[in-house]
């Protein structure tokens, strides 16, 4: 039934979103969070993985650990601006936000330290995947003179 939910309303990733990342080999950081939904706003367990600039999650850790398997959902964090600690924002300890400028994305890890630790990992690849300029920010100098 929720696999059917899922393909209803296009939650299911592109598979173009996570071509080429070998996730189930030497992620950056991996582990239990759980996550709000996208439409549903229900909380969720999933197992995490951030490799390549992608966060992706799966339904269990057997999943994200399979060759060929396909990801619950993936979230591009060069897209991506700000992850902070949101506890207020969602009334509930241990949570973080990963923003960008189309969406807010909640969380909750299992402690404090797991926590700071996915906010310190995922804010690492931002910066490492983020561009510097981006292409409306480019200016054509040879046009200008």
């Amino acid at each position: 039934m929720e696999n059917l939910w899922r393909i209803a309303t296009g939650q299911d990733p592109n598979r173009e979103d996570y071509d080429g990342i070998e996730f189930w080999s030497n992620p950056e950081r991996s582990g239990w969070l759980t996550k709000q939904g996208d439409y549903i706003k229900t909380w969720r367990r999933r197992w995490f993985v951030l490799k390549r600039g992608k966060l992706l999650w799966f339904k269990d850790q057997a999943a994200a650990g399979t060759r060929g398997s396909i990801p619950r959902g993936v979230i591009s964090v060069s897209d991506c601006l700000t992850v902070k600690g949101a506890e207020d924002a969602v009334n509930k300890p241990f949570a973080f936000e990963l923003s960008s400028s189309n969406y807010t994305v909640f969380f909750i890890a299992d402690n404090e330290k797991e926590k700071e630790e996915w906010i310190n990992s995922i804010g690492r690849s931002i910066v490492q995947h983020s561009r510097s300029v981006t292409d409306s920010e480019v200016l054509d100098y040879d046009h200008r003179r």
